[in-house]
């Protein structure tokens, strides 16, 4: 195998792919990356059994060939080279690496026909949607899966795609949170829906950046994504999704126009305080127009802000976790205003804001 490949192409597919390598000393095999050289094309695989990934690179090829390396010494390497060709030359369970003449290296490799195939999926349904809107939809719910790995749906987001509208839910018990927005597509071939392993969704659109759109696909077991020359493949967490609908308020005895910006610096003046009781009280004067926010503990005192904001309906006081609030505040979308609906001080708190995505976040209270 003899191939010669950009450093910056080289360095952007190990980028992509490196997150499917395993962490798994007992099997080396699966923390390598697969290098398979032909016909003027490099294609790098990475798996870790749960996900696979797949990325393509043009390259020079003299002699086609396919190999395995350490996945996190190869990315270690190509990160440090200079801005210059990087020529690959390997036989047997040797790769020489060179760059810029003065700059060589020697690495022990392992069989390629020990790694693992790529898993071949022919999706049952399948939609392509702009790659810019899911990225932000991902980003807006990926805070709120759970860690708990018992409750295995939690630990994923449900895709629901149906028509032209895609929906995204997160859930870990303490907070709900739902984005969907209305695209415009062609390309979808029977409504679906499917819960996707958090980590896996927000790796499967990052390993997409800078394509346009991005063709998600389903099958019984797994989940396809594909842009240009990344493939992504993940399983699907089984079982079904709880009934997140029933935990969402019909309606509100107070809603209030929060200010975004003003709202998360109030935030953060008051946030520190809150050492031994991470929370933050709001007390809602819907007469005087405002939020005063506040937080303390006995050993260190109180830090109180107020924020103007119009709202309608009952003064109300409720205390919110200090870190879901600033989690509500970062992933909502770009919007000068939330709206904050609430029934009383032990009833979920729920921000909303619409737009190209529409956002829901529920968060639960904690005792005052």
């Amino acid at each position: 195998m003899r191939f010669t490949v950009s450093k910056s192409a080289l360095q952007k597919a190990l980028a992509v792919v490196v997150k499917g390598a395993s962490s798994n000393t007992t099997m080396p095999i699966i923390a390598g990356v697969l290098f398979r050289a032909s016909e003027g094309t490099l294609e790098l695989q990475t798996t870790d059994l749960a996900i696979s990934i797949r990325h393509s690179v043009a390259a020079n090829v003299e002699e086609p060939g396919e190999t395995v390396v350490s996945a996190k010494m190869i990315s270690s390497i190509v990160k440090n080279l200079p801005d210059a060709p990087v020529t690959f030359d390997g036989a047997g369970s040797v790769l020489e690496m060179s760059c810029d003449r003065s700059i060589r290296y020697t690495l022990n490799t392992l069989p390629a026909q020990d790694f693992p195939s790529f898993p071949e999926v022919a999706p049952e349904s399948s939609v392509e949607l702009p790659l810019g809107i899911l990225t932000d939809m991902v980003d807006s719910v990926f805070r709120v899966t759970s860690k708990d790995t018992s409750r295995a749906a939690l630990c994923g987001i449900l895709l629901t795609v149906e028509e032209n509208l895609v929906r995204l839910v997160a859930c870990d018990s303490y907070r709900l949170a739902v984005v969907d927005a209305h695209v415009e597509t062609s390309s979808l071939s029977g409504s679906f829906d499917a819960i996707v392993p958090g980590q896996a969704f927000r790796d499967a659109v990052s390993a997409m950046a800078g394509e346009e759109a991005v063709l998600v696909g389903v099958t019984g077991t797994q989940v396809l994504f594909s842009a240009g020359t990344t493939t992504f493949v993940s399983r699907r967490i089984e079982g079904n999704y709880p009934d997140y609908n029933r935990l969402i308020p019909a309606s509100c005895s107070t809603s209030v126009k929060l200010p975004v910006e003003a709202f998360s610096e109030a935030l953060k003046r008051v946030a520190p305080m809150a050492t031994t009781n991470p929370s933050v009280r709001l007390d809602v004067d819907v007469d005087g127009g405002l939020i005063t926010m506040s937080s303390g503990a006995v050993d260190a005192g109180e830090a109180r802000v107020e924020v103007d904001a119009p709202g309608t309906g009952e003064n109300v006081r409720i205390a919110l976790n200090d870190r879901y609030l600033q989690e509500c505040l970062t992933a909502a979308p770009d919007d000068e205003s939330l709206d904050l609906e609430l029934q009383g001080s032990m009833k979920p708190a729920v921000f909303k804001s619409y737009g190209a995505v529409n956002y829901l976040y529920l968060v639960m209270p904690v005792h005052l």
